[in-house]
């Protein structure tokens, strides 16, 4: 895979128009949602030259083959060939969707990724996952491809509402607590809205780092899908039901495997009950029942880190170490839940 660059904007006018120069191109395209088209599009059109736009609708729920399709007949239909260059304008699932399309199309046509949203700086934009739901799970489809550049700039933050910034947030304490004390204690005590650059571009260099070590997953990688195994199954459960953001489900997970680090890898219990506490009092809880549990159950059943049966996890030992590939059984997931639920 070939490496990727992460601009961290001080001027978009300037750090956009060099990411384009590194890039010739025949035709350009610029992929957004309904939202971003509206919102982030403006801000960026003065220092874009000549470009065809491709517009999904917003939100996970249109993160589908039929979404994907539809960028693939756009760029097909706008004459784009292997030489053409897309830009991804907008959140996660405009980056994971677009990422996936600009990979396919043609066998791969170059990508920029300008992420929106906090979540989507640092976590979705940035490591070459691309991808789409599909049956009903999770970034069930996709491929790993580095965007040409990833340029982020928190001039798109300004606008952000509370729920949004939250979910980001999540990612970025997943990050502390994959990385050590200071960057942990450092997140629990700052406010999601008063986030500075600087902190931004260290919960990304956590990630980079990470990714760089590991791109396709095959080690160390595993270590940012903390939180994950229980969070994509209580997202994909919502999804059936009310959607929620991502990053609110990582939250939860977090919470369980937590729980779980403590009771299979010894992690510190006042650790685990600081960022507890801190994750129920901003993003509340998703209200499950000891019905759904098989559910549940069936849906970490199917998380992409599995081998054959068994349900892996990626757990702590302290804040900063790492234990991947941690298999539980499903009577210790069901007491996690347990705990998940009455605190």
């Amino acid at each position: 895979m070939s490496p990727q660059k992460v601009i961290i904007s001080e001027n978009l006018a300037q750090s956009l128009t060099n990411a384009i120069a590194e890039c010739p191109y025949d035709r350009l395209f610029v992929l957004c949602d309904e939202t971003t088209s509206r919102l982030c599009l403006p801000v960026v059109t003065d220092f874009i030259p000549d470009y065809k736009e491709i517009v999904i609708g917003a939100g996970d729920t249109n993160k589908t083959l039929e979404s994907l399709a539809h960028v693939w007949s756009e760029l097909q239909q706008g004459g784009a060939t292997r030489h053409s260059l897309m830009i991804n304008l907008g959140g996660g699932m405009v980056t994971d969707l677009g990422g996936f399309a600009a990979s396919t199309f043609k066998r791969g046509i170059q990508y920029i990724n300008i992420p929106t949203t906090l979540l989507s700086m640092v976590d979705a934009s940035v490591g070459g996952k691309t991808g789409i739901n599909f049956g009903g799970l999770k970034n069930e489809v996709g491929v790993f491809n580095n965007a040409a550049s990833v340029i982020l700039d928190a001039t798109f933050l300004r606008t952000m509402d509370t729920e949004n910034l939250l979910s980001g947030y999540a990612e970025m304490l997943k990050h502390g607590l994959i990385d050590n004390e200071e960057h942990w204690a450092e997140l629990l005590s700052t406010h999601h809205s008063s986030l500075t650059t600087h902190q931004i571009e260290k919960s990304v260099a956590v990630k980079q780092r990470i990714v760089t070590e590991d791109p396709t997953e095959k080690g160390i990688r595993k270590a940012l899908n903390l939180g994950h195994t229980a969070g994509h199954a209580f997202e994909s459960f919502a999804m059936r039901r009310q959607p929620v953001l991502h990053g609110y489900a990582v939250a939860w997970g977090l919470i369980v495997e937590l729980y779980l680090s403590v009771v299979k890898c010894g992690f510190p219990q006042d650790r685990m009950r600081q960022t507890v506490s801190f994750i129920r009092e901003h993003y509340g809880q998703l209200s499950i029942t000891c019905k759904d549990y098989p559910e549940l159950l069936e849906l970490m059943h199917h998380d992409k880190k599995n081998e054959g049966e068994t349900i892996n996890f990626t757990l702590l030992g302290a804040i900063g170490d790492i234990h991947i590939n941690q298999t539980v059984s499903e009577e210790d997931i069901k007491e996690a839940l347990d705990f998940y639920r009455e605190g």
